[in-house]
């Protein structure tokens, strides 16, 4: 343990060096640039670097405080960027105090101070995604065992066999424990031969072992409860298969979830209070900025649609269809029409790539997303928001929720225009495509904030720019 301990303040003292250094040369870069906009005149180099220095030392006492430089710090990057934010908003107060009161004689510029900081947030937000996401300096990977062999640790097999699957742990490998189900178990990963007792505490301590993952079939009388209960003791992370699967995945296991975990398990709920009673706001205002910019296109689709078939079949170029919405109510989703008018003479059918139904028109404006634009007017009347679960037809919904577990929970919250599940599995045509979609949908569900909504905005553009969208 000694030697994990040793690489575990390596890690962290490697962090604090490299982030002092490019804290510092933020500082060093926006002076440079204020300079040059003419914004502030040279300033004096020792006031300078007394500014940067004391900008820097800010800097890390405040993130060392919300424990950015934790060695065993298991936090989502949307939770890293949240401490960056604090971090540098406590850093500016400081540092403002400071220079007004007991450093007045420094000279830091008006200008200076908040240009850094703004500056320096960008930076360690990349910072950190890229050592975290590529595991430099030793970040993000941590020396994990799996604690079962058999049916439910398989599915660390299935769902992550690519290296990029496995940038932020070293999987040494699986302990077979007493009930689990070997034949649909582990087939072709590294099986750990060790009894689950004594000797397992000893190879826990002896390869430096970071975090157990508890995968095994059966726990009622196989969980060595004593050696767990002493690992934990000794600093080694302790995590169930499902809250591994959702922080490395980004889903949740749906298949795999039992209710206890349901009830004892952080989130299902918005914890931002501002967040839900701006929702409408929010929402109307992104859409009226989008209305801003596609009317053109929309009006031009519009013309298309109606030039390729509506004139012909007297069809409407708007599709109005029943969906199922927040807490199940029913409300009509309104799309350009991509499919022939007669589409559905025999009832509803689940869409399929390359669907023969889907006109010339419809081909080019699924791909692009166009077909969605006007959903702003549903996203106006309230029955939708710009992120949120796919809303799907309530024929579609009847057969899932007895065919899918979990599947009403979706409805928890507003379904809307872009979604994680659209960006993490951006086809669904049958009841196993619901199944994989539902697992990013509750993450969502589990997750919302306005970090993850962002998030899902920005990737949506790349969805839309570079024609991903099905």
């Amino acid at each position: 343990m000694a030697v994990a301990k040793n690489r575990q303040n390596k890690r962290s003292n490697a962090l604090v060096i490299t982030e002092a250094l490019l804290v510092s040369y933020i500082g060093y870069i926006t002076s440079f640039i204020l300079v040059q906009l003419g914004l502030i005149t040279e300033p004096n180099v020792e006031n300078l670097t007394i500014n940067i220095f004391l900008i820097t030392l800010a800097v890390l006492l405040c993130s060392l405080s919300v424990g950015l430089y934790e060695a065993k710090l298991r936090e989502t990057f949307r939770g890293i960027i949240r401490r960056i934010f604090v971090s540098l908003g406590l850093s500016y107060f400081i540092v403002e105090i400071l220079t007004g009161t007991v450093f007045s004689s420094l000279d830091m510029h008006s200008y200076f101070l908040p240009t850094a900081i703004s500056l320096n947030i960008i930076a360690l937000v990349f910072f950190r995604y890229f050592t975290n996401r590529l595991g430099l300096l030793g970040l993000g990977r941590v020396r994990l065992v799996v604690l079962g062999a058999g049916e439910r640790a398989s599915i660390i097999e299935k769902r992550m066999r690519r290296d990029v699957d496995r940038l932020g742990f070293e999987l040494l490998g699986f302990v077979p424990v007493p009930g689990d189900n070997r034949e649909d178990g582990i087939k072709n990963e590294k099986i750990i031969h060790v009894k689950v007792d004594d000797s397992l505490r000893n190879f826990l301590v002896e390869n430096d072992i970071e975090e157990i993952v508890i995968a095994c079939d059966q726990r009622r009388g196989t969980l060595p409860i004593e050696i767990l209960f002493d690992c934990r003791l000794r600093g080694i992370e302790v995590t169930d298969l499902l809250d591994f699967m959702e922080r490395e995945t980004g889903q949740i296991a749906v298949n795999l979830m039992y209710p206890s975990w349901v009830i004892y398990s952080n989130g299902f709920h918005s914890q931002n209070y501002l967040r839900d009673a701006l929702d409408y706001t929010v929402n109307s205002i992104l859409a009226l900025f989008v209305l801003f910019f596609t009317w053109p296109f929309m009006l031009i689709t519009a013309l298309l649609i109606y030039l390729d078939d509506g004139r012909r079949t007297k069809t409407s170029v708007f599709y109005k269809q029943e969906r199922v919405g927040h807490n199940g109510k029913l409300f009509k989703i309104i799309k350009f029409r991509s499919m022939r008018p007669d589409a559905e003479k025999d009832g509803a059918k689940w869409a399929s790539k390359n669907d023969s139904r889907v006109t010339r028109i419809g081909n080019f404006i699924r791909k692009y997303r166009i077909d969605e634009l006007p959903q702003l007017i549903n996203v106006f009347k309230g029955e939708m928001s710009f992120i949120g679960p796919r809303p799907e037809r309530p024929e579609f919904v009847e057969q899932l929720v007895k065919e899918v577990p979990y599947y009403n929970q979706r409805h928890n919250v507003k379904p809307g225009l872009a979604g994680w599940a659209q960006l993490n599995y951006p086809y669904g045509a049958s009841v196993e495509d619901s199944m994989e979609k539902l697992k990013f949908d509750l993450y969502y569900v589990k997750h919302q904030s306005l970090l993850l909504d962002i998030l899902i905005l920005i990737r949506t553009v790349e969805v839309v720019l570079f024609g991903k969208g099905r």
